[in-house]
């Protein structure tokens, strides 16, 4: 029978080790949110990315191919290729504008994908990587390739701008931990995936979109104006296609995309602001059509 001197040492041996490990926790956590911490292309912001893109691309991939398969593509040959020119232009100003300022690996791993599906919604999304989609429903409210380059460039603004991983990193670090992600798609695939699918912005039933934070809108908006503009397109367009997109809810319940992207006065305000601040880097980083 052990003497209560060595129980007390044993206790206080455990008790060394358990403040010892929660100090290791602790230090690990640290590290590795200031190891995740980095900053949003162009507006600067500080945001927190822990999923590995390539990771978080296979994911996208996979789910956008799995879309493709169960929804049927436009065979108006006309508007998909308008949504097709307008993505690839806007890509082509992406890839510029990184290119010249020296960021051309952030882009790495993307693989731009555009295409058109036949479905009455107003809506448009993009993935991590590059991929988009956009429903013909929302073609009427567009108008014309300036008003499609609104939103497809604040959709790809999205991807460009890490939200979904951001999103995904939150929601993971808040549901398994900030070392768990490699448990998590091992052990609970169908739960991760849809954590991925809400955290890029596509529901549990593909194609329905959750909504944004307001602060990934106005960076969406931001980003996806100038884009545009670095594209050839007139940015001034932006005011009058979120105007029809409000105009389109009469008052009622929103349209599906309405809903994830409100469109109201102070929306429209901050890109009557951005405007000019679009000219001027459509100027300095033009790409050739």
């Amino acid at each position: 029978m052990r003497s209560l001197t060595g129980i007390f040492a044993i206790f206080e041996k455990t008790k060394n080790q358990f403040k010892m490990r929660r100090y290791l926790i602790l230090l690990i956590g640290v590290v590795v949110t200031l190891v995740a911490c980095q900053r949003v292309p162009i507006t600067g912001r500080k945001q927190m990315k822990m999923v590995p893109k390539s990771t978080l691309n296979s994911m996208s991939f996979t789910s956008y191919k799995q879309f493709l398969s169960e929804h049927k593509l436009s065979t108006d040959q006309a508007n998909t290729n308008l949504v097709k020119t307008v993505g690839k232009n806007i890509q082509k100003a992406v890839e510029n504008y990184f290119t010249k300022t020296g960021k051309t690996k952030l882009l790495a791993g993307y693989a731009w994908e555009f295409n058109l599906v036949e479905d009455p919604q107003v809506n448009a999304w993009c993935m991590p990587g590059g991929k988009v989609v956009v429903y013909t429903g929302l073609l009427p409210i567009a108008k014309n390739a300036d008003g499609l380059a609104v939103v497809m460039g604040h959709e790809i603004s999205h991807a460009i701008a890490n939200h979904g991983n951001e999103r995904m990193s939150q929601g993971l670090a808040a549901q398994v931990g900030i070392t768990a992600l490699d448990v998590a798609l091992s052990q609970k695939p169908e739960a991760t995936r849809n954590a991925f699918l809400q955290a890029v912005g596509i529901g549990a039933q593909v194609g329905i979109l959750l909504p944004f934070s307001r602060m990934h809108e106005s960076e969406a908006d931001e980003m996806g104006l100038y884009f545009m503009a670095m594209a050839g397109y007139n940015p001034h367009e932006a005011v009058p296609f979120w105007e029809r997109m409000a105009a389109k809810s009469g008052g009622g319940a929103p349209p599906e995309f309405l809903s994830t992207h409100p469109s109201d006065a102070t929306r429209i305000k901050k890109l009557k602001e951005k405007i000019p601040v679009a000219e001027a880097m459509a100027r300095k980083y033009p790409i050739k059509k």
